[in-house]
């Protein structure tokens, strides 16, 4: 399974494939992006102003929602959001054990109790059944994170927040543009929470979030908490936090939000792509594809498979020697954190969330991505699999299998 194996790499494979190139992006966009640049500087007008206001309707717009407001990153969204939707201190909300931190962290920063509930092993997503058994009393928030950029299952969701009266906080930090039977994030919940780090499917040019309900007054108060409660008039109704998002980033990503749909459907045929490689190469016993389902948009912010029986560190080993990038997201579940031990937790009390991060790989998806490196990363897991791949690679990309909801 490593790379000692005798089969010869060819000369192409001498070129490192990058897990993810934000230099090649740019180059499509450079013009746009400097013109766009340029006029912020003309105007001066930095901190929110015009061009935050335009990118809020063109959010809104995309997201089929009534509302968005920027702030300053995807983890302060989070926490703008709990606090709009009347999370107190004391209070539980549940979430995923297998997420960036952010999502219980920004739990913790408000003062209530993350109550971490594991996962479905297709989706890597919360699994309803677990979040129903874990409300209680106490429970103010139902936190679903949809991870690597595809719906968590809402129905029940959304019939547990009618039954308890418990309003929906949607991470889509990893989804914009992703759909749950026809309805995009932002739109799934009570607030929809979004981040506009450099890598995401829509990726500032530095820290940048943004919130969007259909809600007229959590609207008004999320506009008020991102600037220090300020109602206006330096009327401060309550404290808030400075979290206001740049003009900067604003202009940068209006012009990338142009362009996010094409660079979905690049990322999509990517996948096609990579399912029909691994699928033709008999990796299929060993690399096991990231689940489609059949009822939802996804968006691919990464294309995490599972490398099984134990092999993953020899297949990361292997592709790290090729020069081929992958990653894990995320190699310890959130309720296996130090930081997060007063929870009480132990090792398999999340068996699905342990097994995922002790399985996953994710390869290179970015839209950029040329045809010869998807194959190269295929061969180079052939590679690291020990199987000689003298295959020639089939020239169509059919549709990536879907899974039935």
């Amino acid at each position: 399974m490593s790379s000692s194996h005798p089969r010869a790499l060819s000369a192409d494979n001498a070129h490192p494939v990058p897990f993810i190139d934000l230099v090649a992006q740019y180059q499509t966009i450079r013009d746009e992006v400097r013109d766009a640049v340029d006029r912020c500087f003309e105007t001066q007008s930095f901190i929110l102003g015009e061009e935050v206001a335009l990118l809020e309707q063109e959010i809104a717009a995309y997201c089929d929602s009534q509302f968005a407001i920027g702030c300053a990153s995807g983890t302060d969204a989070l926490i703008l959001a709990l606090i709009a939707a009347g999370v107190k201190p004391g209070d539980e909300v549940i979430t995923s054990p297998f997420t960036f931190f952010a999502s219980a962290g920004a739990i913790h920063r408000v003062g209530a109790v993350p109550v971490l509930v594991d996962i479905e092993p297709d989706s890597f997503n919360l699994c309803p059944e677990h979040v129903e058994r874990a409300i209680t009393s106490r429970t103010t928030a139902i936190m679903p994170v949809h991870i690597f950029g595809q719906c968590a299952e809402m129905e029940p969701l959304w019939r547990l927040s009618a039954a308890f009266d418990i309003p929906i906080i949607e991470d889509s930090a990893q989804a914009i543009g992703a759909e749950y039977r026809g309805r995009r994030t932002g739109v799934l919940g009570t607030i929809g929470c979004f981040s506009f780090f450099p890598t995401k499917n829509l990726g500032g040019a530095g820290d940048g979030g943004i919130m969007t309900t259909d809600d007229p007054e959590l609207a008004a108060r999320l506009r008020r908490l991102r600037v220090h409660g300020d109602a206006g008039g330096y009327n401060h109704v309550e404290v808030g936090f400075n979290s206001r998002l740049d003009a900067l980033q604003a202009t940068v990503l209006r012009v990338k939000l142009r362009h996010l749909d094409a660079w979905t459907e690049g990322r999509a045929r990517n996948a096609a792509r990579y399912a029909e490689l691994i699928s033709a190469s008999g990796l299929s016993d060993a690399i096991q594809l990231p689940a489609v389902m059949s009822d939802r948009r996804h968006v691919f912010n990464q294309f995490t498979t599972r490398v099984t029986g134990g092999r993953r560190a020899a297949v990361m080993q292997s592709l790290k020697e090729q020069q081929i990038g992958c990653a894990v997201y995320y190699p310890i579940p959130l309720h296996l954190q130090k930081c997060f031990a007063c929870l009480g937790y132990q090792p398999g009390d999340l068996p699905e969330a342990e097994r995922a991060a002790a399985e996953v790989l994710s390869l290179p998806i970015y839209t950029e991505l040329p045809t010869a490196h998807l194959e190269r990363v295929v061969e180079g897991l052939s590679h690291a699999l020990g199987r000689h791949s003298t295959l020639a690679f089939p020239k169509t990309t059919p549709a990536i299998q879907r899974r039935a909801a």
